[in-house]
């Protein structure tokens, strides 16, 4: 079975002021976070605007990061779609370079049924059979929820081996967990439930914090796994104000002005994006300041 560890950073693109990609910076953020606790990168996710970035932008991301962190981490492409058909097309892409796995989101906007979700899975994980993929289940954005029942079916697929479970409900990622084999993983979605999860079988995250506290979220997760519930608790509590105001707004918004106040040219995002509210990046700077950060 992949391992694709513990902590998993959902990277977000580093833009220059004109807007355009700034590879160099992907290339240099990407080294750091597997020096500071990362084990798998999700790459041209959510968090790395993948809406607004073109195919030929993500592929360019894929290679560069994948040359970075050769032998360091593995890469997990964002190539999912609410297009069938290209989301096919762009695994296939992925696949062909030799990245670690695919993180497939909910196709968006259209909101297919339970069985059109599970055709439109079931078709890109036969058409890439060796590459393993991970399904995204995020309904705040994508207006339709992947319902457990459904997830079973999935992993009963063979290169669909793990679920990012963002719906914000335990319940569900307890079903789930229920309903799934042990070797089936679920990471969480959401930074701030993380430890909850990892107590009713979770095996990690997919984090947006982990950009700033990577050593910690590893160093939570690992006592967790040792026993070690009470220290688990403290990081988690040491940790839950930094995570809830990374989501104050539409992520990544904030999290791309707490890279900035760290001094990494990560540029803005992308329209229809915007610039933080004043608030937002005041509340961040004093909850990186509480855990030394600036």
């Amino acid at each position: 079975m992949v391992d694709f560890g513990r902590v998993l950073t959902a990277m977000i693109t580093p833009f220059n002021v004109d807007g355009s990609v700034n590879y160099e910076e992907a290339e240099k953020l990407s080294i750091w976070l597997t020096e500071n606790g990362t084990d798998s990168l999700v790459v041209c996710g959510t968090t790395g605007e993948s809406p607004s970035l073109t195919w030929e932008e993500e592929y360019q991301l894929f290679k560069i990061v994948q040359k970075a962190v050769a032998g360091k981490a593995k890469i997990i492409a964002g190539t999912g779609s609410n297009s069938t058909r290209e989301a096919i097309a762009g695994t296939q892409k992925a696949a062909k370079l030799g990245l670690d796995g695919s993180l497939q989101v909910v196709p968006y906007y259209n909101k297919p049924p339970q069985s059109g979700l599970y055709q439109h899975f079931q078709a890109i994980a036969q058409a890439s059979p060796e590459l393993p993929i991970m399904l995204y289940n995020v309904p705040g954005r994508t207006g339709q929820n992947l319902l457990p029942e459904t997830v079973a079916r999935l992993a009963e697929i063979p290169n669909i081996v793990a679920i990012k479970e963002a719906s914000g409900n335990l319940d569900q990622a307890s079903q789930i967990r229920y309903l799934t084999a042990p070797e089936f993983k679920i990471y969480s979605g959401d930074d701030s439930l993380t430890l909850p999860l990892m107590a009713i079988g979770g095996s990690g995250v997919v984090s947006v914090a982990s950009h700033l506290v990577g050593t910690q979220l590893q160093e939570m997760i690992v006592a967790f796994e040792k026993g070690k519930v009470q220290v688990a608790t403290e990081v988690h509590l040491q940790l839950f104000n930094l995570s809830r105001a990374l989501f104050a707004t539409t992520n990544p918004i904030p999290i791309k002005a707490a890279m900035n106040l760290l001094g990494w040219k990560v540029g803005t995002t992308r329209p229809p994006l915007c610039a933080p509210p004043t608030e937002v990046t005041e509340k961040l700077s004093v909850e990186m300041g509480k855990l030394g950060l600036l």
